[in-house]
């Protein structure tokens, strides 16, 4: 992805000079729901009831998230008898996912120690046992 898109006039990019449309898609993957979505569509085609069973979520839930993965672009969807069967609508989404995969393995456990985004770690125990 170039991030410096000559063709991008200032309008498409943030006050730091990032494609808002770029901002647009991490913010659609960073929401744990759509994340679980595409990552099971990733190995293939899924119904509405599929996805709930996926991730947990109420029907109505997921067919909010997957509208708003539909107009990302990102998803589609194709009738099958009075249901719809969704899949990827980019094959370059498949890269996006694999190299996060491989930059989160070569960072360890850091990016999910961060402290402004990554997993709050559990309290340490109290080995005083003042906490009993």
């Amino acid at each position: 992805m170039t991030m410096n898109s000559p063709a991008a006039g200032p309008s498409a990019t943030t006050s730091c000079g990032a494609p808002s449309a770029a901002v647009a898609l991490f913010r659609s993957l960073g929401d744990p729901a759509r994340l679980a979505i595409l990552l099971r569509l990733a190995r293939g085609e899924a119904k509405v009831v599929d996805l709930v069973g996926c991730v947990g979520l109420a029907q109505s839930t997921v067919s909010a998230h997957l509208a708003c993965l539909r107009d990302c672009g990102l998803v589609d969807s194709r009738p099958q008898g009075r249901a719809s069967l969704y899949f990827l609508a980019r094959p370059e989404l498949l890269d996006l996912l694999a190299s996060a995969e491989q930059l989160l393995a070569a960072t360890g456990e850091a990016v999910d120690l961060c402290p402004i985004y990554g997993t709050p770690a559990a309290p340490a125990p109290d080995s005083t046992g003042a906490g009993r």
